[in-house]
């Protein structure tokens, strides 16, 4: 069964318990908005930042993809569950208008909740 966390202890436990990156030997998985078309909608792209904004209905699962560094804004947020690279899954209780910064990860993540999640995530481009 999923550990049960609050956003407050989200990052805490992404750090210290998910995989960050892949192994050098691997290919780097696809970016969110190429991984999962249907769940992602490009806002702004140059050299510097890509500007995404995520939209899961209930129910709704993205595919595994990679993240170089990011913040993320949780226009609305919800109950997540989110799992990482190494087969680690967490579940987040987000709150409308959280904000939160990960270093680049690789993870999918399902609405597990009865609100629609709207992020907006803007990651720096290495």
């Amino acid at each position: 069964m999923p550990t049960k966390i609050y956003a407050s202890l989200l990052l805490f436990v992404l750090f210290t318990s998910a995989s960050t990156g892949v192994a050098a030997e691997e290919e780097p998985l696809k970016p969110a908005h190429i991984a999962s078309p249907d769940y992602y909608t490009v806002l702004k792209e140059n050299d510097q930042v890509l500007v995404l904004k995520m939209v899961l209905e209930p129910g709704e699962s993205d595919a595994m993809h990679g993240h170089h560094d990011e913040t993320v804004y949780f226009q609305q947020g919800g109950q997540l569950s989110i799992q990482t690279l190494n087969g680690n899954t967490l579940e987040a209780e987000v709150p409308d208008g959280h904000v939160m910064w990960h270093e680049a990860w690789t993870h999918r993540v399902t609405n597990v909740g009865d609100n629609t999640v709207i992020a907006i995530i803007v990651e720096n481009k290495p």
